[in-house]
């Protein structure tokens, strides 16, 4: 993390290569276009024990934020120890306050600004009066210590606020106090981007980790905790993928929801996924989110799931969950395979390597950790499947609920 006293020297952004064919979108069939300027951010998962950050510039002074990527959330927000708006000519304070919570229990409460906010690449992609959530009061856990930020890549629906008696900086309002203002919902920063015709309303994932691989001494230089955030695009960048895209439904637009049909440990009878009951009131049994470091199936799925490894003989390593990579012979454990709803006729079919829902050298070198487990509620589909596959969030098809497209990564 940078001092929040430095200019930062914004750094050029790999670029995609030069098309030599044309290109078409994963959902042409559906509207889906090319866009024709996109943004190749660099992004690590070294920072955040293997949630993926990437680099943004905040306001005039255009101080580096690192900040978590989270498709399981909306919020653009900044640690106020990082980024002091009273000292930044281009922030406008505001009356609106914000307190979010997380699944891990993190959270912060803080006050919106609308200031510039501007991402690395060759020709930097600046928006203006972008709503940026400066947190004042936080959980230890919520930003670490070596980041400073979250860049929630959700639905409008997850970024509610509440409009105040008075401005919300200089600190003010406690958590119980903003939960008594007037609630309202506020345009997420990629959502503003697509408004003002800097980019299409899609971005797309490329990542090789959900842990950071430790076996080098120098994680941060190791590719394969390095990856890309493109902004506006996906399809185009072919260097980052092979084959065709498989393109699933999304189904509700307050996450990236989606309709698993089933999942299959190697050649294993499937297990077959329910449709969530009306009790629950979820609106699908499962969510495509980059903000997990694992994929986290609804509990009868994983009890049945986890039946079939036992009949596999993986049982002990199964429950133990973190073992010597010595003791660990990922040749011989199955593939796991996700069945999706498609949005073009046919079912997705997801494969998940061993090498992928088993991290190596993780969380220490010579050691590897199980990237797999139970969740209560909709089954979340984290890193781990995305690992496989370069992912493509494509929101500007089927009146803004969008796709999400799976292409086979290139390593």
């Amino acid at each position: 993390m940078a001092k929040a006293t430095r200019k930062a020297n914004l750094p050029k952004a790999l670029i995609a290569p030069q098309l030599t064919h044309p290109i078409h979108s994963a959902a042409a069939a559906l509207g889906g276009r090319i866009s024709p300027t996109t943004v190749r951010m660099p992004i690590t998962n070294v920072l955040n024990d293997g949630d993926y950050s990437g680099k943004i510039y905040v306001g005039s002074k255009k101080i580096e934020i690192d900040v978590l990527l989270d498709t399981g959330s909306s919020t653009l927000a900044v640690d106020g120890h990082f980024y002091d708006p009273t000292k930044d000519s281009a922030a406008k304070l505001t009356n609106i306050g914000q307190e979010v919570s997380y699944e891990d229990r993190s959270r912060w409460v803080g006050g919106i600004v609308l200031t510039d906010i501007t991402v690395n690449s060759a020709h930097p992609l600046v928006l203006s009066k972008v709503h940026t959530a400066v947190a004042y009061h936080a959980t230890e856990e919520m930003f670490g210590k070596s980041h400073g930020g979250i860049l929630g890549l959700a639905y409008s629906r997850l970024n509610d606020a509440y409009t105040m008696p008075g401005r919300t900086i200089p600190p003010r309002y406690t958590y119980n106090q903003i939960q008594k203002g007037h609630r309202a919902y506020i345009e997420p920063y990629f959502s503003q981007l697509e408004a003002a015709g800097l980019v299409a309303n899609k971005f797309a994932f490329y990542t090789l980790r959900s842990a950071v691989n430790k076996a080098t001494v120098k994680p941060a230089t190791d590719s394969l905790n390095n990856g890309f955030l493109i902004f506006g695009g996906g399809e185009e960048q072919t260097d980052l993928y092979d084959g065709a895209f498989q393109v699933a439904r999304v189904v509700h637009d307050t996450y990236y929801n989606v309709n698993l049909k089933s999942v299959r440990v190697g050649k294993t009878a499937p297990v077959q996924a329910f449709p969530p009951t009306k009790a629950s009131h979820d609106p699908s049994n499962a969510i495509v989110d980059s903000g997990t470091t694992a994929i986290y199936l609804d509990r009868p799925v994983f009890k049945e799931v986890l039946a079939r490894f036992k009949s596999l003989g993986f049982e002990d390593e199964i429950h133990a969950g973190y073992l010597p990579m010595s003791k660990l012979k990922l040749k011989d454990w199955p593939v796991l395979t996700f069945v999706l709803e498609g949005a073009l006729g046919s079912d997705v079919i997801l494969e998940v390597t061993p090498q992928t829902y088993w991290q190596t050298n993780a969380p220490k070198a010579g050691h590897a950790s199980l990237a797999l487990g139970p969740e209560k509620g909709p089954s979340i589909l984290g890193l781990p499947l995305m690992n496989n596959y370069f992912t493509v969030f494509d929101r500007s098809v089927d009146k803004g609920l969008g796709v999400v497209s799976f292409a086979r990564i290139k390593p």
